[in-house]
């Protein structure tokens, strides 16, 4: 399912087809009329492009329910870029969570309308970077960003559009009528789908969701090699102490 390169940043990802309706009970709604393919996400390719990076989203089907600008408009699609030091656990206001450790830095937004990229520091204050600047391919998303260029882990996901909420996304309901996205509950995850293996169904069951992509946590590793490196100099310099005093 992932391929990684090692010398390259490049990571591309696959996602289970058919798989646009949350938990499996999801309704999507009726006006404007949308299909599960519109929002069903099938790969994401991450890649550099000189010195910054460039992101490639593919769905079963594209398509223009609200006839936006950008060509596309039945789907939000949300990247949530890994970072080197902590990061924040909550995944905007998608309903769901980091599971795991660590969590996101950058945070892309991308509709039919426009698109966002938002930096968060340690301590969590927001601050808005340069647009990406989006393009329709066939049944892709290509998003250029001025991210550096490196090795990162992701969180993706896929949700209904409407041009009625300020933050463009439809949230699940229990309502019944036809421009809303029904749920089994009305606290439900606001995406329909999700970057994730087939058979990993936590981001409906407890509202979290896994990295893909360089999920390690290079910090912490880093600071365990280094712990570990001084107590074995400790260790060292005990045992040379201990030996010249018992010559």
């Amino acid at each position: 399912m992932l391929s990684i390169p090692l010398l390259a940043a490049q990571i591309t990802v696959t996602d289970p087809a058919g798989d646009a309706r949350g938990d499996g009970g999801y309704v999507l709604p009726t006006r404007p009329a949308i299909t599960a393919e519109m929002l069903d996400l099938r790969a994401f390719t991450a890649d550099s492009t000189g010195q910054t990076m460039r992101f490639t989203v593919s769905f079963g089907q594209m398509g223009n329910p609200w006839n936006a600008p950008g060509g596309f408009s039945a789907g939000v699609t949300d990247i949530f870029v890994k970072g080197a030091l902590g990061g924040q656990q909550v995944l905007a206001d998608t309903g769901l969570r980091v599971r795991g450790q660590g969590g996101w830095q950058y945070h892309l937004r991308v509709t039919g309308v426009g698109a966002t990229l938002t930096e968060a520091n340690t301590l969590g204050r927001l601050t808005v970077r340069a647009a990406p600047t989006v393009r329709v391919d066939g049944t892709s998303l290509v998003i250029d960003t001025d991210l550096p260029a490196g090795k990162y882990g992701y969180w993706v996901t896929s949700s209904v559009y409407t041009p009625l909420s300020a933050s463009g996304l439809l949230r699940p309901s229990q309502d019944v009528r036809p421009d809303a996205l029904q749920a089994g509950r009305a606290d439900a995850p606001t995406p329909v789908d999700v970057l994730a293996p087939a058979g990993d169904t936590q981001a409906f069951t407890n509202d979290t969701l896994a990295a893909v992509g360089e999920t390690r946590d290079w910090v912490s590793i880093a600071l365990i090699a280094l712990g570990g490196a001084g107590l074995l100099v400790t260790v060292i310099a005990t045992v040379f102490v201990w030996r010249r005093l018992s010559s």
